[in-house]
């Protein structure tokens, strides 16, 4: 099984890309702190590499910013790639299928005073590239 779930805010504005396809694709970073404190009495905190696609890309991207607090469900996913000079960096990442909006900031783009309700699963049109629509 390979299922995720964090809670914790973002460190920086997300970054919402359109890929060739129209498909759209946001990446950004979440704080989450642990649940002890190390030998000096600190609560340490983990920064993960979190994305999704869609309208879930969509909406994280028009609503929240850096410090918003987020929950983010979905699966690990492990890729590689090769650097100019040859050495290879993996990456692993936090592909969200669903994410929760728990704070009540305002959008970057909303005047409004009350946030919209996040997308039920049913209106994701979530798909993993290279998928062709298969879940896996």
């Amino acid at each position: 099984m390979n299922q995720v779930g964090i809670v914790g805010r973002l460190t920086k504005d997300p970054a919402m890309r359109v890929m060739n396809e129209g498909r759209i694709h946001t990446s950004f970073i979440v704080a989450v702190s642990r649940n002890y404190k190390n030998q000096k009495g600190e609560v340490e905190t983990d920064f993960v590499l979190c994305s999704t696609w869609g309208r879930p890309a969509h909406n994280v991207s028009k609503y929240c910013t850096k410090g918003s607090l987020v929950a983010v469900t979905g699966r690990l996913h492990s890729r590689h790639y090769d650097k100019e000079d040859g050495t290879r960096v993996y990456v692993t990442e936090v592909v969200g299928d669903q994410i929760r909006f728990l704070d009540k900031r305002k959008g970057k783009e909303e005047s409004a005073h009350k946030q919209p309700e996040p997308e039920s699963e049913a209106d994701f049109d979530f798909q993993p590239p290279g998928t062709d629509g298969v879940n896996v």
